[in-house]
């Protein structure tokens, strides 16, 4: 039998899952033919991810009529008794026999102010169509916690059983550690990741601002976009941004972090606390969505809304050395509860399971 995997958004923040999940899946005992749609840039990459896998080019991008039409012609070309879609947006009318992973379902709750109103507002309507088709017409629809889970089900009024949540990981990073100059020897507290609004990067900095500590630097890692720049232009004293940063500036400053902060109101598995609790950083975190449910007891929790208790919970973690430590230590016991290999073994059930085997 032959697998396909969609594998265009290889390469992205959200596309690490695809990376990893093609990756592992490489190293295991895998019983199909397997083809690997990626975006051209990406190939070299995929083969070398892996090298047993036929791994094709593929150029259409995400809620485009290229998409709709030239993917799905792709997709009927190499005829697979499965595709695996690693993200919502795919061909609506391809008929053959499908896996989706659905990573969270908060585009359809939060604007993007970078991006034009009502453009904006469209996009949602289609993506509500998008993920309501997709979840009836999916045998089985991947996600990456029990909160995306049951989201879903409210959502789309799809049956339970439909739906398998299968645990996403978090790596460290091999490359040796490469220090930022403009941050050595100074205290810091860390974000990674893009601004848009439900990572609540706005109540962020207010809380801050309310620490008042001179010596304390506030580090918002991420590429710069028009929502960065629109932050950057409040000229905050303490306030660094980084714009992108290579994985070996991103291990060093997990690993000099005062603390990671992650203020979101919405996210499907909350892959960057994670990753900073592997490189030996305390997290302190939001309590929203599905944040609890992964990082357990290992972080410290703020309601997301509230500027005072954010403020008050980095306090906490900067100020109380023993709870700073218990951070530390259960940050590291919670990472090794995910793994990308069980990733790619309970996916490959799932594979298993619908071809009938």
């Amino acid at each position: 039998m032959k697998v396909v995997i969609d594998a265009r958004e290889s390469g992205t923040s959200t596309g690490r899952y695809i990376d990893k999940l093609v990756e592992n899946l490489a190293r295991l005992d895998w019983p199909y033919e397997h083809v690997i749609l990626t975006k051209p840039e990406r190939l070299q990459y995929m083969q070398n991810a892996a090298p047993n896998f036929t791994v094709l080019g593929s150029p259409y991008k995400e809620f485009t009529f290229a998409e709709q039409l030239g993917f799905k012609k792709q997709l009927d070309g190499i005829k697979g008794d499965l595709v695996h879609f690693g993200m919502t947006q795919q061909p609506v009318r391809y008929r053959g026999k499908k896996v989706t992973t659905i990573h969270d379902l908060t585009t359809l709750r939060f604007n993007n102010p970078d991006k034009n109103w009502l453009a904006y507002k469209l996009k949602q309507q289609v993506y509500k169509f998008v993920i309501k088709s997709v979840t009836r017409r999916s045998t089985t629809v991947i996600v990456p916690s029990h909160f995306v889970k049951d989201d879903l089900v409210k959502f789309t009024g799809v049956n339970p059983a439909k739906i398998q949540v299968i645990y996403e990981a978090a790596d460290q990073i091999t490359e040796e550690a490469t220090a930022l100059p403009e941050l050595e020897g100074k205290k810091f507290i860390m974000y990674v990741g893009r601004p848009t609004p439900h990572k609540n990067l706005e109540r962020l900095l207010e809380a801050f601002q309310k620490l008042n500590q001179p010596d304390l630097y506030l580090v918002l890692a991420g590429k710069k976009d028009a929502n960065y720049q629109r932050i950057e232009k409040q000229n905050i004293p303490n306030v660094i941004f980084t714009d992108f940063v290579e994985d070996p500036q991103l291990r060093w400053l997990y690993e000099h972090c005062a603390a990671y902060i992650f203020p979101s109101l919405s996210e499907g598995f909350g892959l960057p606390g994670l990753e900073a609790m592997a490189h030996g950083a305390p997290v302190v975190s939001s309590n929203a969505t599905c944040l609890p449910e992964i990082y357990g007891d290992a972080a410290h929790y703020f309601d997301p809304l509230d500027v005072d208790a954010m403020a008050q919970a980095i306090n906490d973690v900067l100020t109380d050395q023993k709870l700073r430590a218990d951070l530390i230590q259960k940050g590291a016991e919670q990472t090794k509860e995910y793994s990308w290999r069980q990733t790619a073994e309970e996916t490959l059930a799932v594979y298993k399971r619908v071809l009938g085997e």
